[in-house]
């Protein structure tokens, strides 16, 4: 394309991703281990910050930690940490859909885990304990959050949950950004096999590129310095069961023509600024979290630019000192299964939990870690955003002083919007792409 060269582009600092991205690198990837490991070490991670903010909250109340769940006795006031997890008929479950219909594909999720009917339970390494009481009803909570709860022991021996909290958010390191630069979040262009290149994404690269619209808006995306595909950039079609036994199945030249297209078509944003993918559920990654990075020998064209970079699902990154954390949007669709709350809402009280992936392994597909969960948020972002929503922005406030702020972008095959993000202000705005203009 042709690209207007008379107005310069915002160049800043990228900072170095290795030290982030070695988070979710899993490498050769083996499943002979159990996922109790994990949730052994995402409750010992969190168990030290959620003691320390339980016993400033209660023990000034002469309330006092039982250590283990399954040592809670009498009505005496007490509370206790541990794991949450929700029983409900509602969560799919492989072995009965295999068992009732011999179908091997991943059983559709309903669209809520929590109805009413389920039962939620506290555990730790002894056992667990059923959770009741209005706090538990109305609280936002998820499979696999790690939580304090303050209450006492019932004749039926339940735990009537009086109140609760959580790990809350994690430090936050200072950001320095004084520029008025953009950051482009892009999210679910879904390139087909029957239609690569739409024309809304073809005017969204001239775009990025300013060779699209006024003065003002090519004086705009000169001030963008990164780009961010978070997720579905690609629509891969999926092989029917039984594939291997059917030769036009196996027919892999449209997915060829496909990923040369979208190579082509992203090298040129790439030419102009730097350009990072994240994976998605429709692209040709690893299906559990974390994602793996898209491999690189799919994208030759893209590969002759030092900007170019695929990365984990979740992702963080720098970029001019400000932090971000970024993921394709299956966790917080996740957790739209077990709360009516908004999508940003639920991201943001993700960061009070300290963890970004709580429903993973129980209804979200992750891979065993057994050394680490490297879902817990270490370290808070400046900017937490989650690709393939509906649009809408948010804060996540800490009690020392963090501020995040919760993006949620909007699917570019649906709505033809990306979302501008101002690394100075951390301010939104949407961008709407029409190629009838």
């Amino acid at each position: 394309m042709d690209v207007d060269t008379c107005i310069p582009r915002a160049r800043v600092e990228h900072a170095e991703t290795a030290k982030y991205e070695s988070e979710f690198k899993t490498g050769r990837r083996q499943y002979t281990q159990q996922f109790n490991t994990l949730y052994y070490k995402r409750l010992n991670t969190l168990k030290p910050f959620i003691l320390n903010h339980a016993r400033t909250k209660w023990e000034p109340k002469k309330i006092h930690l039982t250590p283990k769940v399954l040592n809670v006795e009498g009505p005496e006031p007490t509370f206790i940490v541990g794991t949450i997890f929700m029983d409900s008929q509602a969560k799919p479950s492989t072995l009965a859909q295999v068992e009732n219909t011999h179908w091997i594909s991943d059983p559709t999720p309903p669209r809520m885990y929590r109805d009413g009917t389920e039962t939620v339970y506290l555990e730790d390494e002894s056992g667990r304990i059923r959770l009741v009481g209005d706090a538990v009803d109305k609280a936002v909570l998820a499979s696999g959050v790690v939580a304090a709860m303050m209450g006492c022991e019932t004749q039926a021996g339940d735990f009537d949950v009086i109140d609760m909290c959580f790990a809350g958010m994690a430090e936050q390191p200072e950001r320095t950004c004084s520029e008025d630069v953009f950051v482009a979040l892009v999210s679910g262009l879904n390139a087909s096999v029957e239609q690569p290149v739409t024309l809304e994404m073809q005017v969204l690269a001239e775009y990025l590129c300013g060779a699209a619209g006024g003065a003002n808006d090519q004086k705009t995306s000169a001030r963008i310095v990164q780009t961010v595909v978070a997720g579905n950039i690609m629509n891969v079609p999926v092989p029917p069961i039984g594939h291997t036994e059917d030769a036009r199945a196996n027919d892999r030249v449209p997915v060829q023509k496909l990923v040369a297209s979208v190579d082509a078509y992203l090298s040129d944003i790439a030419a102009c600024m730097p350009l990072a993918l994240l994976p998605g559920p429709g692209d040709p990654s690893s299906a559990s979290l974390p994602q793996q990075p898209l491999h690189p020998s799919m994208f030759a064209q893209c590969r002759q630019y030092t900007g170019f970079r695929t990365l984990t699902n979740p992702a963080y990154f720098e970029i001019n000192n400000v932090l971000l954390l970024g993921t394709s949007g299956q966790n917080v669709r996740d957790l739209c299964r077990y709360s009516n709350e908004t999508p940003c809402q639920l991201a943001a009280q993700s960061l009070q939990w300290r963890h970004v992936a709580p429903t993973a392994p129980d209804t979200l597909w992750c891979y065993p870690f057994t050394e680490h969960d490297p879902f817990v948020v270490r370290t808070t972002p400046h900017v937490y955003f989650a690709g393939n929503q509906k649009f809408e922005v948010g804060v996540a406030v800490g009690t020392e002083g963090q501020k995040t702020k919760v993006v949620m972008v909007p699917e570019f095959s649906v709505s033809h919007e990306i979302v501008l993000l101002n690394l100075r202000t951390l301010e939104c705005s949407t961008v709407h792409i029409d190629a009838c203009v």
